[in-house]
C-alpha cells in the first residue's frame, strides 16, 4: 500500500510538468520561466534519481528519471530559445 501511495504522489509530480513542457515545445516560447528555477529543480531531480536509483527505491526512481526529461528538456529549450 505503501508503493502503491508513492507510485500515485509521483505520478501527480511527474504529470504536472508535461503541460508545460507541451507549451514550451509548442510555442518555443521560454520568456517567462524561470531560468534559476529550472538549473536547481533539474539538479535536485538527478540528485533524487541518484538516491533512488541506490536505495532501489522504485516510486523514487521511476518519478525522478521521468521528472528529469521534462524538466530537463524545458531547462534545454529555456537555453536555447530564451
Amino acid at each position: 500500500m505503501i508503493k502503491l501511495i508513492g507510485f500515485a504522489a509521483a505520478t501527480c509530480t511527474t504529470v504536472a510538468y508535461a503541460p508545460q513542457a507541451i507549451k514550451v515545445w509548442k510555442t518555443r516560447s521560454t520568456g517567462d520561466i524561470s531560468l534559476g528555477m529550472f538549473l536547481v529543480m533539474v539538479l535536485g531531480l538527478a540528485l533524487w534519481l541518484i538516491y533512488g536509483l541506490l536505495s532501489g527505491d522504485g516510486p523514487l526512481i521511476a518519478s525522478n528519471a521521468v521528472t528529469m526529461l521534462l524538466a530537463g528538456g524545458i531547462l534545454v529549450m529555456k537555453l536555447r530559445y530564451g
